[in-house]
């Protein structure tokens, strides 16, 4: 059966493991799932993330504060397959005042908003997460 929102599962599958406190997920493994966590992991969302080759699987450390709270209080997603939200750099909305992130489906590759504000670049928006 083939999935119609690859990344709406991988940010579900977060989501879900973020609830129950579990340390890693894993996740069907795409270039731009990996760029996503790669952004995550930059931005301090996520402890780690690595590739497992035999298994063609992206697993994803969680990551959670001194006291067990999450960090990842919300992640969803913007932009869907019937519904694409694209933006201007002028316009990428700013999460929670700017303590959340967006992270962008741009022509220089899959970035957070604040780096596409830098580059002075619009794109898809993927995703918000705070």
């Amino acid at each position: 059966m083939t999935m119609t929102d690859p990344i709406a599962d991988m940010l579900t599958r977060i989501r879900n493991g973020n609830d129950v406190r579990k340390p890693t997920v894993d996740v069907p493994l795409s270039r731009i799932k990996l760029g996503v966590a790669a952004i995550l992991k930059d931005e301090g969302y996520i402890a780690d993330y690595d590739v497992q080759p035999e298994e063609r699987n992206l697993r994803v450390h969680l990551k959670y504060g001194r006291n067990g709270e999450r960090v990842i209080q919300s992640i969803r997603r913007t932009s869907k397959p019937g519904c694409r939200v694209y933006s201007g750099f002028r316009d990428l909305p700013k999460v929670l005042g700017g303590l959340g992130i967006a992270i962008l489906s741009t022509p220089h590759g899959i970035i957070s908003d604040r780096k596409a504000r830098e580059q002075k670049v619009g794109g898809e928006v993927l995703c918000v997460v705070y």
